[in-house]
């Protein structure tokens, strides 16, 4: 047996320990206050693109989290001010060339800005890359234009018939149960991702993609979803949302959540009562962004493989 080895070299594990501490000195000296939650919680998200892990416990079933956002949140409406949190996180994914780049256990770094607008988010995000990565280059982006570019379409005003004739026109598909989103998805995975510069911020997504961020118009008076992701090496590394804060709007959109899942016959999580107290108690105005710490080592160190930068990966578990 030879997999009881660690996947990372000790030098790679050196150089994540200095990564994390050059993380805790940057929102150290800008006052934000580092906080930990729990990774066993009573609810989960209700994402149909995320699925949990569900654990039995003697109270019952309980899930590892997919990000501590819900209860960085109620800690926010509790008035803790700017927070942030290195901590695990579990995500299931699908296939293998996912995995290369995903581990079920992964490291992340989320943060809160009270009073942050999504663009003062992104100069902070560019901020802390700079110190940990050096002196890079990260051009911003914004959803229609990388559309424009690369299909000639608007994604924001594009008709059903015309997206899906475009879609299947570009890739070979046979699934026939994709909406709107999905085919959306598709294009940018496969024909808009693989045109961006090594580092770049994509902001302005649909509105249907909106996940916890807030819709608001946008500069030619569409609706838009105000959140942006932080590309880099071909890789997802950053996902920010300027954050919706109306209880009733988030209660809605867990309905619709659930709604989609019972369609696809996937499980149904109950919406988290918890968060949506906190959110009618009173969540500020903020901005918040996750970041994979794995993804962020694999950059510095080079590596193409996510099994190169964990001690343990899934398979050394």
């Amino acid at each position: 047996m030879s997999n009881w080895q660690p996947g990372a070299s000790k030098q790679t594990l050196q150089l994540r320990a200095r990564l994390l501490a050059a993380i805790r000195g940057f929102f150290s000296e800008r006052g934000v206050l580092e906080v930990e939650t729990p990774l066993l919680t009573s609810h989960t998200v209700t994402d149909v693109n995320i699925e949990s892990f569900s654990v039995d416990t003697l109270s019952g079933e309980r899930f590892l989290q997919t990000s501590p956002e819900y209860a960085m949140k109620r800690l926010l409406a509790a008035g803790s001010g700017p927070i942030y949190q290195i901590c695990k996180a579990f995500r299931q994914e699908g296939d293998d060339a996912a995995s290369r780049q995903h581990n079920p256990e992964f490291t992340i770094l989320e943060w809160y800005r009270p009073g942050y607008t999504m663009n003062e988010l992104m100069d902070e995000t560019a901020e802390l890359m700079q110190h940990l990565l050096g002196e890079i280059d990260i051009p911003r982006f914004s959803y229609r234009e990388l559309f424009m570019q690369n299909l000639a379409i608007d994604p924001h005003v594009i008709d059903s018939e015309s997206l899906q004739a475009l879609t299947r026109q570009k890739i070979d598909l046979t699934d026939t149960q994709l909406d709107d989103t999905d085919y959306l998805q598709l294009l940018m995975n496969q024909i808009v991702e693989p045109s961006l510069p090594q580092y770049a911020f994509v902001y302005d997504y649909p509105k249907a993609q909106a996940a916890l961020a807030e819709i608001a118009d946008d500069e030619q008076g569409v609706k838009v979803a105000k959140r942006f992701e932080l590309y880099a090496g071909g890789m997802e590394l950053a996902n920010a949302y300027q954050e919706l804060t109306d209880a009733d709007s988030q209660r809605a959109r867990f309905d619709k959540d659930q709604e989609l899942r019972n369609q696809r016959g996937l499980k149904i999580p109950q919406a988290d009562e918890k968060l949506l107290a906190a959110m009618d108690y009173g969540l500020p105005a903020c901005s918040g962004i996750a970041l994979g710490i794995d993804r962020l080592l694999m950059l510095a160190a080079k590596e193409t493989n996510i099994g190169a930068v964990i001690s343990f990966d899934h398979e050394r578990s």
